[in-house]
């Protein structure tokens, strides 16, 4: 959440640059400055109320030492007392409400990010070779059925549409993928691989900005008040909500592969065919504990070492700055990466490269100690899908792809699968 000192200081300068989401958001900062006032007002009221309380208690002790009366002096304590109570429910009604407030704001752009919505994304570079073919490229759901790796069916019978099934090769061919992101981000990057639970608590989602705002969007298991995790992003960056790391644990990289579940609930009807959006799919996911001063830059190492696996898995693909209209609530700024799929003719996002500044570790209370003896500080923390599936492997199956159906793989991949090649049915 942001800073509440920071809307009082500055105003102004928050609320202009919530405006290049595309939203007013001033009615919103001027409700919780009142709150803000109204609770500093409580307090500061509550705190003389108590120096008078300390003052009079003296003053009853000596009286009664001296046996002289103290009974109206008692009276005003008890009303003292009273109206402190009073005081401290209506600075805790605020303070709630406050929170609540903030909870519902989203993070500030950087000064990069450029105003607009989608139309004003921002292209930054395309990299790698546009694939051409002497025939026409089949869409990833035909090449699945003519592989017999993609089971669209056998998904809805056993779930419901959005949970498609993936048999044979198509399911080696993912858990080959998943072991290639992995292995690259420990052992060419330095991140350690960590295991998360797939169901997470409210805390956890409100620390990374899940809930409030997305709870529609969410899967709940409401008996026990948890919640399917739509992304590894949550319980990774939850892992030391509420410490306090050491100077020497800051920074920190963390890798993650986990199913992410995802009801789409504002998304019905949108790109339904094959795996282009689905309910539940795998991901292996980036997340840092940056300091202050260079969360930006490693928001760039960040992006380029997703990019790295697509330029070794020989996709064409493009860099893509995200304007403020379209930049996920919880991010300051965004690099989005959008691989080429022949056979839709589309830019599929496989990636999505987020800088949170202390948005996040406000809300989850993520803290580090700069240096021996310093005053803690929040963390900035950053994460980047590398990679998302099944976009992935939808964009290598039309990229690869020959005209009999068959589909050749990217040589990086032929240990991870078994194979050079997946034939189809005859």
């Amino acid at each position: 959440m942001l800073d509440i000192r920071r809307l009082r200081e500055d105003r102004a300068g928050v609320v202009a640059a919530l405006a290049r989401r595309g939203e007013d958001f001033g009615p919103a900062v001027d409700r919780i400055l009142e709150l803000d006032e109204s609770r500093r007002t409580a307090l500061t009221e509550v705190n003389e109320l108590k120096a008078r309380r300390n003052s009079v208690s003296k003053e009853v002790g000596r009286r009664k030492r001296e046996g002289l009366d103290a009974d109206a002096l008692i009276t005003e304590m008890r009303e003292v007392g009273d109206a402190i109570a009073r005081l401290d429910d209506e600075a805790a009604i605020a303070e709630a409400a406050m929170r609540e407030g903030l909870l519902d704001i989203p993070n500030t752009p950087l000064d990069e990010v450029p105003a607009g919505g989608e139309d004003d994304n921002v292209e930054i570079h395309v990299r790698g070779t546009e694939p051409s073919f002497d025939f026409t490229p089949r869409p990833h759901w035909e090449l699945g059925e003519l592989l017999g790796i993609l089971d669209l069916g056998g998904g809805s019978r056993v779930t419901g549409s959005g949970f498609p099934v993936l048999r044979g090769w198509g399911a080696r061919l993912q858990r080959g993928l998943i072991n290639f992101f992995l292995d690259r981000h420990v052992g060419a990057h330095g991140y350690e691989e960590v295991r998360v639970p797939y169901v997470v608590n409210r805390a956890s989602m409100t620390g990374t900005g899940q809930l409030p705002k997305f709870a529609d969007d969410s899967y709940q298991v409401e008996r026990d008040d948890l919640w399917l995790i739509p992304t590894a992003e949550v319980p990774v960056t939850n892992l030391h909500a509420g410490s306090l790391l050491p100077e020497d644990e800051v920074p920190r990289r963390l890798t993650a592969y986990s199913p992410c579940f995802r009801r789409e609930a504002g998304a019905a009807g949108k790109d339904t065919r094959g795996l282009l959006r689905v309910h539940q799919f795998d991901k292996v996911e980036l997340v840092r504990y940056e300091r202050p001063e260079r969360s930006r830059e490693a928001l760039d190492e960040l992006t380029a070492e997703a990019e790295g696996l697509l330029d070794d898995l020989g996709l064409h693909y493009r860099r893509v700055l995200l304007a403020g209209g379209d930049l996920g609530f919880s991010a300051a700024m965004t690099f989005d990466l959008e691989v080429w799929s022949p056979g839709v003719e589309r830019w599929l996002e496989v990636s999505s490269c987020s800088v949170f500044t202390d948005y996040q570790a406000r809300r989850a209370e993520l803290r580090f100690r700069p240096g021996a003896g310093e005053r803690p500080e929040y963390v900035h923390t950053l994460n980047g899908s590398a990679l998302a599936l099944p976009r992935t492997v939808a964009a290598l199956l039309e990229t690869y792809q020959d005209e009999d159906g068959s589909v050749r793989l990217p040589e990086v991949l032929h240990p991870y699968v078994g194979t050079d090649r997946i034939l189809a049915i005859s």
